[in-house]
């Protein structure tokens, strides 16, 4: 059976409201990946939250999301997606209205994991949902309609969460999930039958809390790294338990007869080619998006809404190249390492562009980047799709989607961590010896904390060059890692036609 292909049962009367109610499932689940990220201000001054704990806020969402989407959808399969389904929408709403209501950084972070728990079981059971009331040659156009919602989702975050705080406080960012966590529970109930694969593979407890384990200990050393200091016991320590736990978890799913991570598939070239470059993606796309909010609110002084609304030249590039098939066309002329050569030339280009005229030209220097990374996200993001699909049995089409969303959100966490620490490092290398090192954990505590005019401006230029340097580094990353990537899918197999994206991810 192929990626697009269904049992051959007839269609549901109702599945294009099905499909419409799957949309806003997905469309929820997504934008909480950004949403956050224009309320970064707000939380600062109302709970206090330093750098480390804004990037908790974001992390938690998407490390625990990663961490569980193959243990969702093995949990849809065994026991149902109509329940998968239920139960995720009913703990994505709880999480939800917990976050809205948090009185501090912890509850906020515990609200969010839970949340993230809600978006496994959501994310690795909507396209289920859609091959199983579909048919033929609605098919290709059911995951059409699902695909562009999803890139609506992730690159509208920002969007969404300026024109709700610009009229109501930051909690409305969650309370905006409710009524679709209801209107989904009503539907879902009453219009999808149940499903479930009767010789589907039971879920890999082992393998799931060792992989969160690992990723959890890893970007937490990251994390605290430059607050603490690398060399310090918290820091290795976790460093060390992260390692330990990733080094635990592939000796198990080697051992395993029902692995959530099938190990076969590092062996093939193409596979791992197109996986690393969808780490990359997302790497680069939401870490940047997590220093651009704060470049623009912080640095050139934007309202939410106003940041918001600068941010959305990203989110149309990706979507209108999208469904003008840009980069399906490019595919077959240039192959899958040309296509992922260049889209990640693109992407790094504009965060080169962003970190070197951003500061002197403002807006301008930032517009030209942000649409350089939309083109390039646009190209790459087909070839990485289709050399995934094309490189596992087709009756492993559901792992090798989940496999991809997990690379694609751990990618995600990491470079809010990654370039999150880089900048911390930097700002506060740069404050001056009036400013004590315990303001150095946010810019707004800084500018506080400096005696006068003439120190505060060098507060602000300290963390202008942080935000520099970390894009910097980020587009070396993503510049050579997109070489990296096109050098192993070098000789695979010539595509003919593009395939559909089997997976929403932050850079689709």
């Amino acid at each position: 059976m192929s990626p697009t292909s269904v049992p051959s049962t007839a269609p549901h009367p109702r599945r294009w409201v099905i499909l419409a109610v799957v949309c806003l499932a997905t469309l929820v689940v997504l934008l909480d990946n950004t949403v956050l990220n224009v309320a970064i201000p707000s939380l600062t001054e109302e709970l206090g939250a330093g750098t480390a704990d804004i990037q908790w806020m974001i992390n938690a969402y998407s490390l625990v999301q990663s961490g569980l989407l193959l243990t969702a959808g093995s949990l849809a399969d065994r026991y149902g997606r109509k329940r998968a389904l239920l139960a995720g929408l009913a703990l994505f709403g709880i999480g939800s209205a917990t976050a809205a209501f948090a009185q501090s950084t912890g509850q906020l972070i515990a609200a969010r994991a839970g949340m993230g728990i809600g978006g496994a079981l959501l994310l690795t059971t909507t396209l289920a949902v859609v091959m199983q009331v579909f048919q033929g040659d609605e098919v290709p156009k059911a995951i059409g309609i699902w695909g562009a919602v999803s890139s609506l989702g992730f690159a509208g975050g920002p969007l969404l969460g300026g024109v709700l705080l610009a009229h109501f406080w930051w909690g409305s960012i969650f309370l905006i999930n409710l009524p679709v966590a209801l209107i989904g529970l009503f539907a879902v109930a009453r219009l999808l039958p149940e499903s479930r694969d009767p010789a589907g593979r039971r879920p890999d407890i082992p393998g799931a809390v060792l992989s969160t384990v690992g990723m959890v200990g890893v970007v937490f050393a990251i994390i605290s790294g430059p607050l603490h200091g690398w060399g310090s016991g918290r820091v290795l320590l976790s460093a060390a338990i992260g390692a330990a736990a990733l080094s635990a978890f592939v000796a198990w799913e080697f051992r395993t007869p029902t692995p959530m991570l099938d190990m076969d598939f590092f062996r093939n070239r193409r596979f791992n080619g197109a996986a690393a470059g969808g780490v990359l993606v997302a790497f680069g796309m939401a870490g940047s998006l997590f220093l651009l909010t704060q470049y623009l609110q912080l640095v050139l002084g934007y309202r939410p809404l106003e940041a918001g609304l600068r941010m959305t030249p990203l989110a149309l590039a990706i979507v209108v190249l999208n469904l003008t098939g840009v980069g399906a066309r490019l595919l077959p002329k240039l192959g899958f390492p040309g296509a992922v050569a260049l889209g990640m030339a693109l992407l790094s280009g504009g965060l080169a562009v962003i970190a070197l005229t951003g500061s002197a030209h403002g807006y301008t220097g930032l517009l030209a980047g942000l649409l350089l990374m939309g083109a390039g996200i646009a190209v790459a993001q087909p070839a990485m799709a289709t050399a995934l699909m094309g490189a596992i049995p087709p009756e492993r089409a559901g792992a090798g989607a989940g496999v991809q969303g997990t690379a694609t959100e751990f990618g995600g966490g990491l470079g809010v961590a990654v370039l999150g620490a880089v900048l911390g490092s930097r700002f506060a290398a740069g404050l001056p010896a009036q400013v004590p090192d315990s303001a150095a954990k946010s810019l707004p505590d800084a500018l506080a904390a400096a005696p006068d005019d003439s120190l505060r401006e060098v507060v602000r230029t300290a963390f202008s060059d942080g935000l520099t340097s970390s894009q910097l580094i980020g587009a070396a990353a993503i510049l050579l890692g997109g070489l990296v990537s096109a050098a192993l899918l070098r000789g695979t197999e010539q595509p003919t036609a593009p395939a559909a994206v089997p997976e929403p991810s932050p850079a689709a």
